[in-house]
């Protein structure tokens, strides 16, 4: 027995057998209507896909024997960890930074709201690559760094800034406080996704407000704050490639070294990418797996996301329902 679904403008027919017997469950075949288009695009797609990975693999002018060569040299493993160590590092202390300057924003007194405030202002308005300069040349505007008696007074303790400003810790001061400024805004928001009746409760409880923040608000902000966090950590991954202009020592520095020497440019950007691509897709998929761990509710709905995912990506075809049991007697 058939019949036609919808109003007639071809939606798709739906055959359905005798009645089982008794025992047996039903199956209810759907057969999706033509989509010519799709096949189209998907042909096109794969097509593009081909033309691109063969473009690639015989150009002569991409040395695929120099970039084996470099993928895992010493010297690009050593800026590796460079990269690795910048982003942990300053994504660290810019969440400290951060988690303070939100704090401040939300405080009562308007010192500190105008503080945080000015303090996101300015290092959110101006270029990372300026503010990675400045500290890099530090020494043109304070030759010296001590502790001691302001305005003038006796210092007890200095050192060169030339010295103590290495390009690493240039990378890491600039790195970092920009960061907080982001975080700062992230933080923010997430603390006041929290319902107010939740500090209100937690008070009435007598807890302290560094308490409240720590075991009441930012558990509960976590998980606005994640998605955001995760992909200014990827961008930190990235952006640690701009150290190479102080010589930060990173993996973007490393790479221009070499290719400096060997004049092998491609190549050498070439194996920068891959490793970036790597360390992309490792924090990538901690950052899935933190934000099941934080909502719980999208774990249930992510295998039913992923069947709908495949499905429209099929071009057409039939699919199966089986009615069980209970179904398919009644």
């Amino acid at each position: 027995m058939s019949a036609v679904a919808g109003d007639g403008a071809g939606a798709g027919t739906v055959t359905v057998p005798a009645p089982a017997p008794p025992g047996e469950d039903l199956e209810l075949r759907v057969t999706g209507r033509p989509r010519p288009g799709r096949w189209v695009a998907v042909l096109a797609a794969a097509f593009a896909a081909v033309w691109l990975v063969y473009t690639v693999v015989v150009n002569p002018n991409l040395h695929w024997d120099v970039i084996a060569e470099y993928q895992f040299d010493g010297v690009v493993l050593e800026g590796l960890w460079v990269t690795v160590q910048l982003t942990l590092i300053s994504q660290l202390a810019g969440i400290v930074i951060g988690v303070l300057a939100a704090v401040m924003q939300l405080s009562e007194s308007p010192v500190l709201r105008a503080t945080a405030g000015a303090y996101t202002w300015f290092f959110r308005g101006t270029p990372l690559l300026v503010q990675l300069i400045f500290w890099f040349n530090l020494a043109l505007l304070f030759p010296e760094i001590g502790i001691g008696i302001p305005f003038d007074g006796p210092k007890l303790v200095s050192w060169q800034t030339n010295a103590l400003i290495t390009g690493f810790v240039a990378a890491l001061l600039g790195l970092s406080i920009n960061e907080g400024a982001y975080m700062s805004e992230i933080v923010r928001a997430g603390i006041q996704s929290v319902d107010p009746g939740q500090r209100e409760a937690a008070a009435a409880l007598g807890m302290s407000n560094p308490k409240i923040l720590l075991r009441v608000v930012l558990p509960q902000a976590m998980r606005v704050i994640i998605p955001p966090f995760g992909n200014q950590f990827i961008s930190m991954l990235k952006t640690t490639s701009l150290v190479s202009v102080i010589a930060g020592a990173d993996l973007m520095t490393v790479s221009q070294h070499l290719y400096l020497a060997n004049f092998e440019v491609i190549a050498l950007l070439v194996v920068a990418s891959v490793w970036y691509l790597v360390l992309t897709t490792i924090a990538s998929v901690a950052q899935h797996a933190v934000e099941r761990r934080f909502s719980p509710g999208a774990r249930s709905t992510r295998p039913a996301l992923g069947r709908r995912v495949l499905r429209n990506l099929r071009p057409g075809g039939t699919r199966k329902t089986d009615l069980g049991e209970k179904g398919a007697g009644k």
